[in-house]
């Protein structure tokens, strides 16, 4: 996703035509998208033409664009018969993992199960059903499911945070956990959260907002005030974790780069009976001071080798906002 250039357009010689019939003029509509933008989106990423006429979707270019092109459609458009809606992001992430990616399920059970039969990997909340965007993310998602410890690892805008709580929330709803416990180091309030006003809820929800975003686009707002009132959901520095033995909860820890070794073994140990943790962080971004080590370092060095861990890494190409975001990540990249 960080090029975003538009690919050759075919040479005459090598143009192939595909029709497509779409019965249901209304679900075509919703296909093609606001003035076709998803039509133009797949034109841009596969370098195609598409044409409409009436019911017919004609896709003009290279053999193989153009056959993507086309079970990008078909699967679109199986999704809006199914119910669904299609928005911009459902058409990036057909275009990036493909109509007829196939799903593993091995490991999971009941409705976990159930939510991957297919070969789709859907989280359901109360306000949104959330959908892996890229192979890795997909991939992340199952090992949360899997694996009572993983580790999301990658630069920013990749759906590290975002995802782990969509799968908190949808594991709480389903009743596999009691809590839904995230944490972060304050590091960046430092000796500040002194000069801030207010009480320390007031001084350290600042650094927390990213979470209660995340939060409020799964939980409407009155449900979401109601759990955080009885404490069913917490959000708290990850500090407030030392001495707490944390049991039936689906914890995450978010910039976890920013937590030292002891900081992240204190973490890593408070895991209980019947609990998911989630460590998620982008080694690119430590702020913690000079000579500091990290400790999301020291635990991929020392846990890798644990096979009930899952460690699971994200690149550029996985992000999901922006594309000038990939294109930013990949010119940091390559300045070393």
């Amino acid at each position: 996703m960080g090029n975003t250039a538009s690919p050759p357009a075919p040479g005459p010689d090598s143009l192939h035509e595909t029709a497509v019939e779409f019965p249901d003029n209304k679900l075509l509509i919703d296909l093609c998208g606001e003035y076709d933008r998803n039509l133009a989106e797949i034109e841009r990423v596969l370098g195609v033409q598409i044409v409409r006429r009436g019911n017919l979707l004609s896709v003009l270019g290279e053999e193989a664009p153009a056959a993507e092109a086309t079970g990008v459609l078909n699967a679109l458009y199986a999704r809006l018969e199914g119910g669904k809606d299609v928005d911009f992001a459902d058409v990036d992430r057909e275009l990036r993992m493909g109509a007829d990616d196939e799903a593993t399920t091995g490991g999971l059970d009941g409705d976990q199960l159930e939510m991957f039969k297919g070969g789709a990997v859907e989280i359901r909340t109360r306000k949104k059903l959330v959908e892996p965007r890229t192979d890795a993310q997909k991939a992340y998602v199952k090992s949360l499911y899997a694996n009572e410890l993983a580790f999301g690892i990658g630069p920013a805008g990749t759906g590290k945070t975002y995802l782990a709580v969509a799968v908190g929330v949808n594991m709480f709803i389903e009743g596999h956990v009691d809590r839904i416990i995230l944490a972060r180091p304050a590091v960046e309030a430092g000796e500040k959260l002194g000069y801030l006003p207010g009480d320390m809820k007031e001084k350290v929800d600042p650094y927390m907002q990213p979470l209660y975003d995340a939060l409020n686009d799964f939980l409407p707002g009155k449900q979401l005030a109601k759990l955080i009132e009885e404490k069913r959901i917490e959000i708290a520095p990850l500090a407030f974790m030392r001495g707490r033995t944390l049991s039936n909860a689906f914890v995450v820890l978010d910039e976890a780069q920013n937590a030292t070794s002891m900081q992240m073994k204190m973490f890593l140990t408070r895991l209980g009976e019947g609990s998911r943790m989630v460590v998620t962080g982008d080694r690119t971004q430590i702020d913690l001071p000079r000579g500091v080590p990290s400790g999301l370092s020291d635990a991929e060095r020392l846990l890798a080798s644990i096979p009930q861990i899952s460690f699971n890494y994200f690149s550029a190409r996985d992000v999901v906002r922006h594309p000038l975001v990939a294109a930013i990540i990949e010119a940091y990249e390559a300045d070393g």
